[in-house]
């Protein structure tokens, strides 16, 4: 059975493509390999994505902000799919990515945009977290080796809008 590398893009790489990431991680099982950059990464990822991750039983160890130019280098994975989840990275100029990646956007606001460390914060993070969850779920559940090109990448970028 095919592994499919799936990277998740986010201008700073800190929270939304980070907590996509870790629930493709989780839920994809043996089927999909889930990756996250950003154009302009952060250098960390988000307390707040953090600490939901580990409250909602992710291990958060290996997660990381990093450049999006770590999968376009040569010799990188051979990516499937790629999802943009902030309007700034869809809007951005991308790399030739390995592979020819199909590409959609699954744009979602800033949870981190929130001020302050309280109650709102935390519950965009979890709205962002769910939300997501949701679209990954949905993609799981496409037949993606029966799907020809065109109806997958009208699939795909109907889950952005769901």
């Amino acid at each position: 059975m095919k592994c499919y590398e799936v990277l998740f893009l986010c201008t700073g790489n800190s929270a939304r493509s980070i907590l996509a990431e870790a629930i493709l991680g989780r839920i994809g099982g043996d089927r999909f390999r889930a990756h996250s950059a950003g154009s302009h990464p952060k250098g960390a990822v988000h307390p707040a994505a953090l600490a939901l991750l580990e409250e909602l039983g992710h291990p958060t160890a290996e997660l990381r902000s990093k450049s999006w130019d770590e999968f376009a280098a040569p010799g990188s994975a051979s990516l499937d799919f790629i999802f943009t989840v902030c309007d700034a990275a869809a809007g951005e100029s991308c790399p030739v990515w390995p592979g020819q990646p199909m590409t959609a956007h699954w744009g979602l606001p800033d949870p981190a945009g929130i001020p302050g460390p309280g109650t709102a914060r935390r519950a965009a993070f979890r709205e962002t977290y769910f939300a997501l969850e949701r679209r990954i779920r949905l993609f799981l559940d496409l037949p993606l080796a029966t799907l020809d090109r065109l109806t997958l990448e009208r699939e795909v970028d109907a889950i952005g809008r769901a």
